[in-house]
């Protein structure tokens, strides 16, 4: 092969490399357009007027009316419904960060016959929809009267958290090498001190992503506290939005504005922890 002729491959190799991220680029910049256009709709809406909107669905705000946003702000219904969701979504992410670490342990350090088969079923647990287990949830939740109780949501979300939190620990934690528990037995270290005190450290980008994972969706989650919640005083800021909208339907800035302030606690966490979530999932794929 001559060197015009090889370098003409290279050039060509080249060309391609730059328009296929060029492409790449171009689809991401769609997907981005279209998941960000209804979020900026909405948090332009709430500063405009139900006028304006109704006369011009496709506007920037002219003159900016931040009337909306002060009245969500300053109403006891919008913080009583983050004060709920933030309970709800704290306890459901320490039981599923606590129970999936203490699971996936054995699973992945222990050599023992049904090990396998468990681990299937928790796998499994990914493809049973929670939507299935509305019925037999209720009626074990009412024998427990845990009904109307915030407890009564936490827990099941912790419950259909746990699948995903052993699938993705699991293969994070049998990555760590052998050798640091041999030398940590050598030391007179127990098992479990092995795993408080070795294994949760050197875990710690499984479990933060996992935690993301269990609090984000525990936040925007909707029909379970639904099924659960009757109190408007218990409600989640989504059944929140709800009840606001169909309170104030009338006033649709209003409600946009409600709707904006709702999305941003969620959309900052997932933001900050953005970074922590992907090395968190790359180490339980080399895992």
């Amino acid at each position: 092969m001559s060197l015009a002729t090889y370098q003409g491959g290279g050039l060509h190799g080249a060309t391609r490399r730059r328009l296929m991220q060029a492409l790449a680029l171009t689809v991401a910049l769609l997907v981005g357009a279209l998941l960000l256009v209804p979020l900026v709709y909405v948090v332009l809406g709430g500063f405009r007027s139900t006028g304006q909107l109704a006369a011009q669905p496709v506007a920037l705000p002219n003159p900016w009316i931040v009337r909306n946003y002060v009245q969500v702000i300053f109403s006891d219904t919008f913080w009583q419904d983050v004060a709920n969701s933030t309970f709800i979504a704290v306890v459901a992410t320490a039981l599923v960060v606590g129970c999936g670490a203490l699971a996936c342990y054995p699973l992945a350090r222990f050599d023992f016959g049904a090990r396998d088969a468990l681990y299937g079923l928790f796998v499994f647990g990914l493809l049973f929809p929670a939507g299935a287990a509305a019925l037999p949830i209720y009626l074990m939740l009412r024998q427990l009267n845990l009904l109307d109780q915030l407890l009564g949501v936490a827990l099941p979300q912790a419950a259909f958290g746990l699948p995903l939190t052993v699938v993705i620990l699991r293969p994070f934690m049998r990555s760590i090498p052998a050798e640091l528990e041999d030398a940590a037995t050598i030391d007179g270290c127990s098992r479990f001190g092995f795993f408080w005190r070795i294994m949760l450290p050197l875990s710690g980008p499984a479990l933060a992503t996992v935690a993301i994972i269990a609090f984000i969706g525990s936040w925007n989650a909707y029909q379970l506290p639904l099924l659960v919640l009757s109190e408007p005083s218990g409600y989640t800021l989504p059944l929140g939005v709800a009840t606001y909208a169909s309170q104030y339907t009338q006033d649709t800035a209003r409600v946009l504005a409600f709707t904006a302030l709702s999305m941003i606690p969620a959309l900052a966490f997932f933001v900050l922890a953005e970074r922590r979530i992907v090395g968190g999932l790359s180490g339980a794929i080399r895992g």
